[in-house]
């Protein structure tokens, strides 16, 4: 017996230990391939991501040139008859020079940090920037997180459900998509603004003055998130896992909450790129709808002055910031889906 005794024991841990060791090593091996699909991820992204800031620095720059009216009468003014004056502005912002040296003057300031100065304020582009950037993060980060909260507060609550409820969301959620950002902040500046007088007018002093701003922005991108997070929501509750935990005693609200979001989610993540666009492009013009400051502001003005360095800054930030938000939201795929991972490694 002791014999026996003494044996099972170390059988037990001579069975154990190659366990282990596997273990350890799958979990190693899972760790390099998540890094091994990082790194991959990051280098393409690197790669199209200076393609795509190239590609939409030229397009502006084109742009810019073929455009209707002269760079130096705008900058001229009133004195535009002047030739003297004329001929010295051109020397000084170098606009004698032929067009593709020009180009390739500006590409190689973007490299050393040199996005040139304003026409119209006389200042360096990036130091304009600087200073009304946190605005713009302000207002889109607002618009974002009310983007979000309705996104998911509606998909959780409709998803599963049939009747009136969704009838009439479903129904305002194209009412408002098919709804200009701009022409929602005039309805909400009309009502909540004129008439009620809850929120200022204009302007961003204090917290009211973000309100209407954000929802007049964060509202359509809310309901464009909440049709693909409650489609896929409401297939995942048709599968199998589901009725499980259903059986165990699970109920419909938390078998959404902790079962079937996650899986529900890739798709609405997957698209963040796009409601990263729609937030620039909505604060371009929801700034100056509500007068208030910010890059948006700073872009309309530049273009309707032909400031060209100021327009040209404003096109290189948002194709940095889109760049920016899939590389993100690539890597969030990663990580809610290893099969991703798997197919990148």
């Amino acid at each position: 017996m002791s014999a026996a005794s003494s044996t099972l024991p170390a059988t037990a841990t001579s069975t154990a230990a190659p366990t282990t060791t596997r273990d350890s090593d799958e979990a190693r091996a899972v760790r390099s391939a998540r890094r091994r699909a990082t790194a991959r991820l990051a280098h393409t992204r690197l790669i199209q991501g200076a393609f795509v800031v190239w590609i939409a620095v030229t397009i502006t720059f084109i742009g810019l040139h073929l455009a209707p009216g002269d760079i130096v009468d705008t900058l001229l003014g009133q004195d535009r008859d002047d030739a003297e004056l004329r001929a010295k502005v051109i020397a000084e912002w170098g606009l004698d020079r032929p067009v593709i040296v020009q180009y390739l003057s500006y590409l190689a300031g973007i490299l050393r940090g040199n996005f040139g100065t304003s026409y119209t304020q006389h200042k360096p582009v990036l130091d304009i920037f600087t200073s009304q950037i946190g605005a713009t993060l302000q207002l889109a980060g607002a618009a974002l997180a009310i983007a979000v909260v309705v996104s998911l507060s509606l998909s959780l609550w409709l998803a599963g459900r049939r009747g009136t409820a969704r009838t009439v969301v479903g129904s305002a959620e194209l009412a408002v998509l098919s709804v200009p950002s701009f022409w929602l902040g005039l309805i909400l500046l009309t009502i909540f603004s004129f008439r009620l007088h809850w929120f200022p007018v204009v302007g961003s002093n204090g917290l009211s003055s973000l309100v209407l701003p954000a929802l007049a922005i964060g509202i359509p991108q809310g309901a464009y998130l909440t049709q693909v997070l409650r489609e896929d929501l409401d297939g995942e509750l048709e599968r199998p896992y589901v009725l499980t935990a259903r059986s165990r005693g699970a109920s419909l609200a938390r078998t959404k909450r902790v079962h079937a979001l996650r899986h529900a989610s890739l798709p609405a993540v997957t698209i963040g790129g796009l409601i990263v666009g729609g937030l620039l492009g909505g604060a371009a013009i929801t700034e100056e709808v509500f007068g208030r400051p910010g890059l948006g502001h700073i872009a309309v003005s530049a273009v309707q002055s032909q400031d060209m360095p100021v327009v040209l800054g404003v096109a290189f930030f948002a194709s940095l910031v889109f760049v920016i938000a899939s590389t993100l939201v690539d890597l969030a795929a990663l990580a809610l889906d290893p099969r991703l991972r798997q197919a990148r490694s």
